[in-house]
């Protein structure tokens, strides 16, 4: 049996998506071309996503369709939110099989360096001053992503801090109220703030961040690995580790997509070591 090309979409994981798509009734009069399969089309953003090629390089004779039209696709439902609806379905899940855990969420960031400038790019301190990108991420204990968030490489880490928090979606899965606070949040000394440590912990929340100029030894990053392990994940896919959108929502898009992606391949593998 041949095994499934990474981009290829099983038909557990297109069940799930599937509800999810905008209905698009097509025209009775002056219909004009029938619309591609959807499935197929997604088919191509993630080739597109794996492999990083550029879209106008997207070989056709797969069945993919154009590449404007995975373009316009992925856009299109960037817009009406399928990829943060299917983030927050698949974390559901996996809160209801027990697999997530919100007693230990660890924050960081990662620089990228993009191939065109968008408007989220600044000049990075950490990397000779070349215009980047960043991509911020704050995991549970067990290296699911929560939330993800892209801005200039030349923002503050501490400064972004409560949006990443902010931005971590209610997650169901349970009965009662969904579930949103994170117990215990871990982060290294680029976050090291009194302003920010208060205002982390009036959400509810305890924060776990060393001092600066302290010896080192903390003991958390036993602890935070979990968020490098995530990041390592995400640039598996060759898209968001060399990034060449210009827009900055479609950027983010693929961040979404990448979330989910990995959410689901907890789920299908819940006893593999991703």
């Amino acid at each position: 049996m041949a095994r499934p090309k990474p981009w290829e979409v099983s038909d557990e994981l297109w069940a799930v998506i599937e509800p999810l798509l905008p209905k698009v009734e097509r025209r009775s009069r002056y219909p004009g071309r029938k619309r591609l399969d959807d499935r197929l089309v997604l088919h191509g953003i993630l080739f597109v996503l794996h492999t990083g090629i550029s879209w106008e390089h997207l070989p056709q004779e797969l069945g993919f369709g154009s590449e404007m039209t995975c373009w316009r696709r992925l856009a299109e439902w960037h817009e009406a939110d399928v990829w943060q609806r299917l983030h927050e379905v698949l974390l559901a899940k996996l809160r209801a099989a027990d697999a997530l855990d919100f007693c230990g969420a660890a924050v960081d960031s990662s620089h990228v360096r993009p191939f065109k400038a968008a408007h989220k790019t600044g000049r990075s301190p950490v990397d000779r001053g070349r215009t980047g990108g960043k991509h911020r991420l704050i995991t549970d204990g067990t290296r699911i992503p929560l939330a993800v968030t892209l801005t200039g490489g030349n923002r503050n880490e501490v400064t972004q801090l409560v949006p990443l928090l902010e931005a971590v979606p209610p997650v169901r899965g349970k009965r009662g109220r969904p579930r949103r606070r994170l117990d215990v949040v871990l982060a290294d000394r680029g976050y090291d703030h009194d302003k920010y440590r208060r205002l982390v912990r009036e959400h509810g929340i305890r924060p776990l961040i060393p001092r600066r100029n302290t010896e080192r030894g903390s003991g958390l990053g036993t602890q935070r690995w979990v968020v490098e392990r995530a990041f390592a994940l995400f640039h598996h896919f060759r898209r968001l580790r060399s990034p060449w959108e210009i827009h900055d929502d479609m950027h983010e898009a693929l961040l979404s997509l990448g979330c989910a992606l990995i959410c689901w391949k907890r789920l299908a593998s819940p006893r593999r070591k991703f």
